[in-house]
């Protein structure tokens, strides 16, 4: 008893507990806490990493784009009083070479003479063939770039020259062999059969005829050359000819031909042009240039390519006018744009030979560097102390002016004048074009070609394709993530949610590929099929869940709650079946047999292939999963307790889901939109292949467009490094990396205020 007794007395001794500050476990702690401190620096450092790398991004392109914008830049080099000139006469024109190593100068005593522009040294004079008691009176250029020059004469002949520069390299040493042919003959054309002194003169040559025009006080003078070489005999036959046209009331100023030997421009008595037809013989009109009646024209040069001309007046404006059709249809000389160089008049004017800018001089010694699409002045810097000659490279990097007995060589740095914020987002008026357009057209075949670099319809066509994509995508994946996450069984959504997630990783490559070779044509031969699928299909789904909810009960009892819209499938694919298979009878009982005749001819809309519908439909099923998968997280995230809640509260399903689901997960649901905008807005080879990358600017559905992002694709290979072209690419991305970066921060403030107005719920 006592021994039970005693056991029973002794106290039991207390659990053992366990030991956490075992060297073990320290270890462990001391552990994860450095993991846990990497992994915070980790995340730290990558986020920066993916900051800076976007913002390095961001200063790069600006850094290919800032040249661009920037204006010319003129260096003055040593004045140059070469020893040649005592005696040269007075120069009438100065030319320079290629490579800017010789220049050419021709002066009233009937002399060429070719001079080395690094140190003013004659290289070569020429006495040219002016027929015996005959002097220069005058002389004229044929287009920008051309080496023809036409003399005018005091007997009423004009002697067409030529210069040329032969390359050689004699003991491996480059030289330049200057000289000066006579491509019509030595004999002087004969333009004023009374043989008055011609006052000015102009040509224009052509593989088939040459045109010589000359004015005496008011009497015009036009002769045409025509020349054919006989293909058996090698032998060559010109045949001349008068071209009579009406007289003019005025003294002429300046001549000019058009490079299609269509027009004949004549500046005459104040500020006047009349136009004459050469086809037709005719006089066109009779122009005022000048609105200030106090203000004569005092220069004037065609642009290169011929089209335009640039008429300098004595309050030192600038104009550009060239030929357009008017309202009427009828071609008249259109005045296109103004500058503005100084109050001096403007004694020389000199296009460039391979872009649409040109350089001019005035009364003062002021010289302005212009460039006429891009209406932009550029320059406008004192270099000399008067009046003078003024020539420019065929490189414009390179300016001589002759004033005063002396030789002024200038460089000139200006490497991007055809881009200006006019130029890239409003309306330009064009050569050849009847009036001002967006056009994006940045290469061509032809030397004489206008860049159009607006970027204008290239934006569009980006927002265009973008809402098509959006239209169809945006209602489709969010009522699919609403009616997954909050609808269906989770035994159906672990099926269905990872095979659309799935679909985002179908390369859009494959997805452009198949639009463009197989889509396009598939959607041009079934266009009744089509918009019958798309009308009928929600009709379809709407009918078949009336007729299910009629069905008795315990028909609908026997499918599980959350799996009825498996039933749709079968409802969807009729529809389909049905639409696609009653499209060659709608087209024939609506269409007359051919919807995209009907579009083209009856409704008179433009019908492309590869166009906006077929872009939405392919980047719409890219975008989808991109839409669904964020907002179906969305939905799915929404307390279950709030959804419960409300249903306690005596609300229905669809009121719980519209008042209290839809609303609280709304910042997902915006975020999810503002992510697949910014895919579809960025998205590349869907638009390249589906569409005719046509960059024009019409929201129709059945025409093509051309993205910022296609167009960077498309041309950045062909481009220039470092050219304006290749800079207005940069520009492109950049715009386009601006737009992303300005809709992600709205949507982001969006969905915060989003966030903050429905948290309480």
């Amino acid at each position: 008893m006592n021994d039970l007794a005693n056991s029973t007395m002794t106290p039991k001794s207390p659990p053992e507990r366990i030991d956490f500050n075992t060297p073990e476990m320290k270890r462990k702690r001391r552990f994860r806490a450095l993991k846990d401190k990497l992994t915070q620096w980790y995340v730290f450092v990558g986020g920066l990493a993916v900051l800076a790398a976007i913002t390095l991004i961001f200063f790069y392109l600006a850094y290919v784009v800032a040249p661009l914008f920037q204006g010319a830049k003129l260096t003055a080099e040593t004045a140059l009083s070469p020893a040649w000139m005592q005696d040269a006469g007075n120069p009438l024109m100065i030319t320079i070479e290629e490579q800017n190593q010789v220049g050419l100068r021709v002066s009233d005593k009937g002399e060429a003479i070719f001079f080395r522009i690094e140190d003013g040294a004659e290289l070569k004079r020429v006495a040219l063939a002016i027929p015996a008691g005959a002097t220069v009176t005058s002389i004229g250029e044929d287009q920008p770039g051309t080496p023809l020059m036409v003399l005018g004469l005091s007997n009423g002949q004009a002697l067409v020259i030529k210069h040329s520069y032969l390359i050689s390299y004699p003991d491996n040493k480059k030289t330049i062999s200057p000289a000066i042919t006579y491509p019509y003959g030595e004999a002087a054309l004969s333009l004023d059969e009374q043989g008055r002194p011609l006052e000015h003169v102009s040509l224009n040559a052509t593989d088939k005829a040459l045109v010589l025009a000359g004015a005496t006080g008011a009497q015009l003078h036009v002769l045409s050359l025509t020349q054919e070489e006989n293909m058996m005999t090698g032998e060559t036959t010109s045949e001349q000819a008068r071209i009579e046209l009406p007289q003019m009331t005025e003294m002429v100023k300046a001549i000019f031909i058009d490079p299609r030997q269509q027009w004949l421009y004549v500046i005459n008595g104040r500020a006047q042009a009349d136009v004459f037809s050469l086809r037709d013989r005719s006089l066109n009109g009779r122009y005022k240039l000048l609105e200030d009646a106090d203000a004569e024209v005092s220069a004037s040069t065609q642009l290169v390519g011929g089209v335009s001309l640039i008429i300098g007046s004595s309050k030192g404006g600038l104009a550009q006018w060239f030929m357009a059709r008017d309202t009427d249809g009828e071609m008249r000389f259109q005045h296109i744009r103004d500058f503005q160089m100084s109050t001096a008049p403007i004694v020389r004017i000199t296009a460039e030979q391979r872009r649409k800018g040109f350089v001019a001089l005035d009364a003062s010694g002021k010289l302005g560097v212009f460039h006429s699409t891009a209406h932009r002045t550029l320059l406008v810097d004192q270099v000399a102390e008067g009046p003078g000659i003024l020539a420019l490279s065929p490189r414009a990097d390179e300016i001589i002016v002759e004033q005063g007995g002396k030789l002024l060589p200038m460089t000139l740095s200006n490497p991007h004048p055809e881009v200006s914020w006019s130029a890239l987002w409003g309306k330009v008026w064009y050569e050849n074009y009847d009036s001002p357009q967006y056009v994006w057209q940045s290469t061509a075949s032809n030397t004489d070609f206008e860049p159009k670099l607006s970027l204008a319809p290239l934006t569009y066509g980006t927002l265009k394709a973008a809402f098509y994509a959006m239209l169809l995508a945006a209602p489709l994946a969010i009522a699919a993530a609403i009616y997954t996450a909050y609808f269906m069984a989770p035994g159906m959504r672990r099926k269905v949610k990872p095979v659309i997630e799935l679909m985002e990783a179908m390369p859009t490559v494959i997805l452009g590929f198949f639009a463009g070779l197989f889509l396009a044509p598939y959607l041009e031969g079934h266009l009744p099929g089509i918009f019958s699928l798309l009308l009928l299909t929600p009709v379809g789904i709407l009918l078949a869940g009336f007729l299910w909810s009629r069905l008795p009960e315990s028909i609908r009892l026997r499918v599980p709650d959350g799996w009825e819209s498996a039933i749709l499938i079968p409802v969807v694919l009729l529809v389909a079946w049905l639409s696609l298979g009653m499209s060659p009878h709608l087209e024939n009982w609506f269409f007359g047999g051919d919807m995209r005749m009907w579009i083209s001819n009856d409704l008179g809309i433009t019908y492309d292939q590869r166009n906006a519908l077929v872009v939405g439909l392919a980047m719409g099923f890219a975008v989808i999963p991109n839409i669904y998968s964020i907002a179906e997280d969305a939905v799915f995230s929404v307390p279950r307790g709030l959804t419960l809640g409300s249903l306690a509260l005596g609300a229905t399903p669809w009121q719980t889901l519209t008042r209290v689901v839809i609303l609280t997960a709304s910042p997902g649901i915006f975020s999810a939109l503002m992510i697949g905008m910014g895919r579809a807005v960025g998205e590349t080879m869907i638009v390249l292949m589906a569409t005719g990358n046509t960059p024009i600017m019409d929201m129709n559905l059945f025409e093509g467009m051309r993205t910022l992002a296609a167009n960077v694709a498309v041309e950045m290979p062909e481009s220039e490094v470092g050219g304006s072209h290749y800079r207005v690419l940069f520009l492109a991305a950049l715009v386009l990396l601006m737009f992303t970066f300005v809709m992600n921060t709205l949507a982001e403030l969006i969905r915060q205020r989003l966030r903050k107005k429905y948290s309480s719920l």
